[in-house]
This record gives structure tokens, C-alpha cells and sequence, in this order.
């Protein structure tokens, strides 16, 4: 008997730290796969590890790349006086 656990969109991007929009936008894509369970979507526990655990892409990377950029600039300021605390 298998013990996968499921979430729910809200749940994933509670987790990614997103919008549920962005979450439901990326399922609509096909960027995350799901499954329909009534009118929710679920999402695997497994399809969480290939997210947290796969392999990066270049595309991927520099997406990380260009966030990191934007938060840095945006943040800047905020971020070295956290770290002198």
C-alpha cells in the first residue's frame, strides 16, 4: 500500500513561497504536473521532489539567476542590515 501524499495548489505555494495564481497558472501550462480530484487540483508529494531535487536546466538557472538579481536590487538595502544583526 503506497503512503503518497498529496497537496493542494494553496498548499504548494505556501510552500514555493508564490500566489496560488502563479501555481494554478503554472498547472494550467503544464509546468507542474496535477491531477484533477473534483474541481481541485492535487499535486504529488513525488512531483514536490522533482521540484526540490531535480536537475536544473540552463533555462532554469538563469531563471534563479534573474530572481536572485531582482531581489538583490530590490532588497538591497534590507538584506545588509539583516545580515548585521
Amino acid at each position: 500500500m503506497s503512503k503518497e501524499r498529496y497537496l493542494t495548489v494553496p498548499e504548494l505555494a505556501r510552500i514555493l513561497g508564490v500566489s496560488r495564481v502563479t501555481v494554478y497558472n503554472w498547472v494550467k501550462k503544464g509546468t507542474i504536473p496535477a491531477a484533477r480530484a473534483g474541481r481541485n487540483y492535487i499535486i504529488t508529494d513525488e512531483t514536490l521532489n522533482e521540484i526540490f531535487g531535480g536537475s536544473l536546466t540552463v533555462d532554469k538557472k538563469r531563471q534563479i539567476a534573474a530572481a536572485v538579481r531582482r531581489t538583490v536590487q530590490e532588497y538591497g538595502e534590507i538584506l545588509k542590515r539583516l545580515s548585521q544583526e
